[in-house]
C-alpha cells in the first residue's frame, strides 16, 4: 500500500482514465443507438461490466507483480525466513492487491455516475460481490506471480487468456442477443457468470441466475485458495 501511494498516478488515475474512455466510446457514442437492454439504458448496462473488467485486470496485475518482484530480486528468501506465517504473507499481498482493486472499482463507479444515472438495487450485495471478486482474482494473480519464471510469462495469462475471456464475457452486451450456438458456447466462459452476478446487484437481472454466479465465484475462490495452500506446502517455485 505504501508503494501504491508513491505511484498514485500510475496505479489509480491510469486505469480510471482508460475505463472512462471505454465508457465515452461505448456508452456515450454507441449507447444512444443501442436502445435499452432489459429496461436499462445501454450506458447504465455496461457500468458493471466495465468495473469488473478493471477489477479483473488490476487484481491480477497488482498481485502478480507484487509477489514476482521479490522473486526476481531475490528478497523472497528474506520473507520466507522471517517469523511470519504463510497466511500472513498471502493476507498481506492479496489484501493489498484486492484493496487497490476495490478502491479503483468504486472510483470508476463514482465517475460513471457523472455520465449516466445509476440505480443500484442491491448495494450491500454489490459491495460484497466486488470484494469477493477482487480477492479471488488477487489470489489468482498471486499464483501467476509465483508460477512465472520471467516477465513474459507474467503477462501471458492476463493478456492472452483473461482479457479475451473478459471481452467475450458480456461486458458490453448481453449474451441473450447472441445466436443459439454462440450463446451456448458463451456459457462455458466463467467470466460470463462473474459479470452477470455483479450486474444483477445493479439491475436485479443478469444473463444467468445469481445463484449460479455465486457458485462459480465460490468455486473459483476455493480453487485459488487450494492452489496457494499447495504452493506453500510444497514450496513450488518459492524455494528454488
Amino acid at each position: 500500500m505504501s508503494r501504491f501511494r508513491r505511484t498514485l498516478w500510475q496505479s489509480l488515475v491510469t486505469p480510471v482514465i482508460t475505463t472512462v474512455l471505454y465508457f465515452v466510446v461505448f456508452g456515450a457514442a454507441i449507447g444512444p443507438r443501442m436502445g435499452d437492454i432489459d429496461g436499462v439504458s445501454y450506458g447504465a448496462f455496461i457500468v458493471p461490466g466495465l468495473i469488473m473488467l478493471t477489477v479483473f485486470t488490476e487484481s491480477l496485475n497488482n498481485a502478480s507483480f507484487g509477489i514476482h518482484m521479490p522473486k526476481f530480486t531475490g528478497t523472497i528468501y528474506e520473507l520466507l525466513s522471517a517469523p511470519v506465517s504463510a497466511f500472513e504473507v498471502v493476507f498481506a499481498y492479496v489484501g493489498a492487491a484486492a484493496t487497490k482493486s476495490v478502491l479503483i472499482g468504486l472510483i470508476i463507479l463514482a465517475t460513471a455516475s457523472l455520465f449516466t444515472p445509476i440505480d443500484i438495487q442491491h448495494p450491500m450485495s454489490m459491495a460484497i460481490y466486488l470484494v469477493l471478486v477482487a480477492i479471488a482474482f488477487s489470489l489468482a494473480g498471486f499464483i501467476i506471480g509465483i508460477w512465472a519464471r520471467g516477465f513474459e510469462e507474467l503477462q501471458f495469462i492476463p493478456m492472452l487468456i483473461v482479457t479475451p475471456l473478459t471481452f467475450l464475457g458480456g461486458v458490453f452486451y448481453s449474451i441473450d442477443i447472441l445466436p443459439g450456438l454462440w450463446r451456448t458456447l458463451s456459457l462455458f466462459n466463467p467470466i460470463v457468470y462473474l459479470v452477470s452476478g455483479f450486474r444483477w446487484s445493479f439491475h436485479g437481472s443478469g444473463d444467468v441466475s445469481i445463484g449460479v454466479s455465486l457458485a462459480v465465484l465460490s468455486g473459483f475462490l476455493m480453487a485459488c485458495l487450494a492452489i496457494v495452500w499447495w504452493i506453500f506446502r510444497t514450496g513450488y517455485r518459492l524455494k528454488s
